[in-house]
């Protein structure tokens, strides 16, 4: 079971947890980018990545019995700050389409680059698992 922590008197957060408590397995996902499963890129547009990035994170997931209600931390690394910005309303729709309303820890930094030159996102994942009771 993951307990979201909100201590009193702060604002709550829109789309991320400023803190999760969680006993389990855990599960560390790689960072991923919006390509496919052979690695090639199937779009340019920032919100196409960022989908393709959440399904190949679901992906990796579900390799160890995860979904992903199981994700309590995410790190996203951008190379575009103001394309992020401008298309926040898209990336909230995919990412509701493929995690659902599940709102874990979050970081959002921008980069330089990636290391896949067409890549404009990469996701990390850290997930665990609730013990069978």
């Amino acid at each position: 079971m993951h307990t979201i922590l909100l201590p009193a008197g702060w604002a709550k957060p829109k789309g991320y947890a400023n803190g999760i408590a969680a006993e389990g397995r855990s599960v560390f996902v790689a960072g991923q980018i919006g390509w496919n499963r052979q690695n090639r890129f199937e779009c340019d547009d920032l919100v196409g990545q960022v989908r393709q990035t959440l399904l190949n994170v679901v992906e990796v997931l579900g390799e160890a019995g995860a979904g992903p209600e199981h994700i309590v931390s995410m790190t996203w690394y951008l190379t575009d700050r103001k394309d992020y910005l401008a298309h926040l309303d898209g990336i909230g729709k995919v990412y509701r389409d493929v995690i659902g309303r599940h709102f874990p820890t979050m970081a959002a930094v921008q980069v330089v680059a990636l290391m896949e030159d067409q890549a404009k996102v990469e996701i990390q994942a850290t997930a665990v698992v609730p013990h069978p009771r």
